[in-house]
């Protein structure tokens, strides 16, 4: 499925990280990250400002929100490439102020639903030794991305290229069998396990030494991830288990414990 072009890439050539809304320089115009996006942190050329939109009290410049009731307003530009408008950090995203030109894109989220779902229901016709065999392709990992990235929980500051997203499997005492999630490709598998807890939550007693620990599990064998590996790691394994869009296990396990042992009772 192709990705829509959404946001430009900061103009620090040591950074170059893509921000879905930019931040451009009311000095020199450049497009910079949240990070880059003062006059002393992009080592700004220019010494007079281009001209503002408002003047706040005391002579100070300002832009307002442009959302329905909001009265905050920013130093330095936040503007919308999409609806061209000015926001606050708050209402800076897409969803958040309600943008006008959304609705461009509904109707091709609505075909990529529409084609998922027939995916997935052409994959339903066998639930035995196919279907099976499904779970363990990169291909019906693909097709689950799809599906995941519509639901999915996790962090909205990480950018796209980092996220990496899995139907997380939650230990047998928890009140929902499974959740969509997505976690930093970066991250350790210990603070994969920390942060899925707290979005499903679930008590964490992993720094009590005789408790039980949290621990994530092969979706196939059910044997323990290290703590220390990395997700990014384990995907570019070449025998890894593990797909963005795959499957993983979470369960409370004694210290002594290598895994679980059903992988069934999880999984259907």
């Amino acid at each position: 499925m192709a990705e829509f072009e959404i946001g430009k890439h900061c103009q620090i050539e040591s950074c170059h990280q893509k921000d879905f809304l930019p931040f451009v320089c009311d000095f020199c115009s450049g497009v910079f990250c949240l990070e880059h996006r003062g006059k002393d942190a992009h080592s700004c050329s220019q010494q007079e400002p281009v001209k503002r939109e408002s003047r706040s009290e005391g002579g100070s410049t300002s832009y307002p929100c442009s959302f329905e009731e909001c009265k905050r307003k920013e130093l330095l530009p936040v503007i919308c490439p999409q609806c061209e408008k000015h926001f606050c950090l708050a209402h800076r995203h897409q969803n958040d102020h309600k943008c006008e030109k959304l609705e461009v894109q509904q109707p091709r989220m609505a075909a990529t639903k529409e084609l998922v779902q027939k995916i997935i229901e052409s994959k339903d016709g066998s639930k035995s030794k196919g279907r099976r065999g499904a779970k363990n392709s990169a291909t019906a990992a693909k097709v689950a991305l799809m599906k995941l990235k519509l639901h999915a929980s996790g962090d909205k500051g990480l950018p796209q290229t980092e996220r990496t997203y899995f139907q997380v499997y939650l230990p047998k005492e928890s009140k929902v069998p499974s959740q969509p999630m997505f976690f930093c490709s970066k991250w350790s598998v210990g603070k994969v396990v920390d942060y899925a807890a707290s979005l499903a939550s679930l008590k964490n007693n992993n720094n009590v030494l005789t408790a039980k620990k949290l621990r994530l599990c092969h979706p196939e064998t059910g044997e323990v991830f290290r703590m220390d590996d990395t997700l990014l790691s384990l995907l570019a394994h070449p025998d890894s288990p593990l797909y963005n869009g795959g499957m993983v296990i979470l369960e409370y396990l004694d210290n002594e414990c290598t895994g679980v042992h059903n992988v069934s009772d999880y999984i259907p």
